[in-house]
């Protein structure tokens, strides 16, 4: 059989697909210059489809198979038509889109599907009732994603607003999410949209922002965004008040967040500081060191570090002195007592602490208020502990107090510098009788109970292990 085409631009195409279809359904002979229809028996049993008509869901490049399975097809012809366009008549391919063709019976293979492939696909008998079974398909696609600005860096002005923008395309339609990474806690969760919009931006804001796109076609693709916030130099110092004594090296730390780059400047009271054989400045990414060797009484007082780049400029202030730094409580809050308590502390010292002032006051409390006392001040010549070169531990025991009480101490310390700074106040309590009553019963019942170390009696003892050594600290 010689193969046919079908011009499709051709005006007359309606009439000559009549033609070549009726030829093919109804194997037309031409004899002697006449048409006549073939002798043969009319099928006693009319065909009959045997599959159904499907959606089917294909990834675009892979392969479909279409199935059409007829019962007594005797001598009709089916057609694959895909809207008017006849694809395939019996065996015979019509299309020249090599993609397409009959495998198995009369089932349509398309190898390597396109987008353009989507659409209904219709199986039809070539006989007068024009039966038809209809397949449709839809073709899916991956998710891709492009990111605006195409080259994923973003530079913004402290406190303007930022607009970050991703467009996907796919089938179905995917959705974008938004994270902003971390190196440390991992990536944030910020939004489901193309895009994020960022108010007030300080550097905070600075990083790399990743929008992700998803349709639940193969894997989800994602795009980096860098996003630089350009201001003025913010600093953060290490410690605003450090302590120093002649003799002794010291390290004043300035930190600078945002732009690294930004020019550091070291002043002594108002006075521009340069390096000098005692004194060096060293930068290390965005941490800004003044180290001071030997220091002289000439070196105290007040130094500040002074950050500049083309937005502005950035000032801190560190103060460096003899004085002993604030008392630090260590001591629990409860104690182990009815009537005093063990008020512990440390301070940090280089030179002897000559004086401790110590003030403690009880506070009278109920459910709607709370009222201080006055104040009871002690001056104690200390007997402090060196716990390293710089530091002191020492305690004192605050006598006949309530029983259920709260108070609250401040300690102030001094050396051959002076007076510290007074120290952040400490509440404390003293214990109730009711409590020491239901630990000795716990105690003596355990006792009694047994003389072995049961699970039992050691849940009973517990509390009075706790108290012994809470005792013990108190003293």
């Amino acid at each position: 059989m010689a193969f046919v085409e079908i011009q499709k631009s051709n005006p007359k195409r309606p009439y000559w697909s009549l033609v070549l279809f009726y030829f093919l359904a109804y194997n037309i002979s031409c004899i002697d210059g006449s048409f006549h229809m073939p002798e043969s028996d009319t099928p006693t049993t009319a065909p009959k489809f045997l599959s159904r008509g499907h959606l089917y869901k294909v990834i675009v490049g892979e392969t479909i198979e279409l199935p059409c399975k007829v019962q007594n097809l005797g001598s009709f012809v089916l057609l694959w038509r895909k809207g008017s366009s006849v694809l395939t008549a019996g065996h015979l391919k019509i299309t020249r889109d090599q993609r397409f063709k009959i495998v198995g019976d009369y089932n349509l293979q398309i190898n390597g599907v396109k987008t353009q492939d989507a659409g209904d696909y219709i199986c039809q008998l070539g006989d007068q009732e024009n039966r038809d079974q209809v397949h449709t398909v839809e073709i899916l696609v991956p998710p891709t994603l492009r990111a605006l600005p195409h080259n994923g860096q973003v530079t913004a002005r402290k406190g303007s607003t930022v607009t970050l923008e991703c467009k996907a395309s796919g089938n179905p339609v995917p959705t974008i999410y938004w994270f902003k990474k971390d190196v440390f806690s991992g990536p944030t969760h910020l939004s489901d949209s193309s895009t994020l919009i960022l108010e007030n931006v300080d550097r905070h804001h600075a990083g790399t922002y990743q929008c992700s796109a998803d349709n639940g076609v193969k894997e989800r693709v994602s795009m980096d965004i860098q996003l630089t916030i350009l201001s003025p130099p913010e600093i953060t110092v290490e410690k605003s008040w450090v302590h120093a004594a002649e003799g002794y090296d010291i390290e004043l730390v300035c930190i600078v967040h945002g732009d690294v780059n930004s020019e550091m400047l070291w002043y002594q009271n108002s006075f521009l500081l340069d390096p000098t054989d005692r004194r060096s400045m060293y930068p290390r990414d965005d941490r800004y060191s003044l180290i001071i060797r030997n220091f002289q009484p000439t070196d105290f007082g007040n130094y500040s570090c002074v950050a500049d780049n083309a937005l502005g400029r950035t000032k801190k202030y560190i103060e460096v002195s003899g004085r002993p730094g604030p008392a630090d409580f260590i001591s629990p809050a409860l104690s182990g007592f009815l009537d005093h308590y063990n008020l512990t502390w440390t301070v940090e010292s280089i030179p002897p602490l000559d004086e401790i002032k110590l003030l403690y006051r009880r506070l009278l409390m109920n459910e709607t208020y709370q009222h201080p006392g006055k104040w009871h001040e002690y001056h104690i010549k200390p007997t402090p502990i060196r716990t390293d070169s710089s530091h002191y531990i020492m305690s004192y025991v605050i006598r006949n107090l309530e029983h259920n009480a709260v108070y609250e101490a401040i300690v102030q310390a001094k050396n051959k510098y002076g007076w510290n700074e007074i120290s952040d106040i400490h509440q404390f309590y003293t214990r109730n009788h009711d409590l020491l009553l239901d630990i000795d019963m716990e105690y003596k019942m355990g006792i009694s109970n047994s003389n072995t170390l049961s699970p039992t009696s050691i849940t009973a003892i517990l509390p009075i292990l706790i108290f012994i050594c809470i005792v013990i600290v108190g003293i």
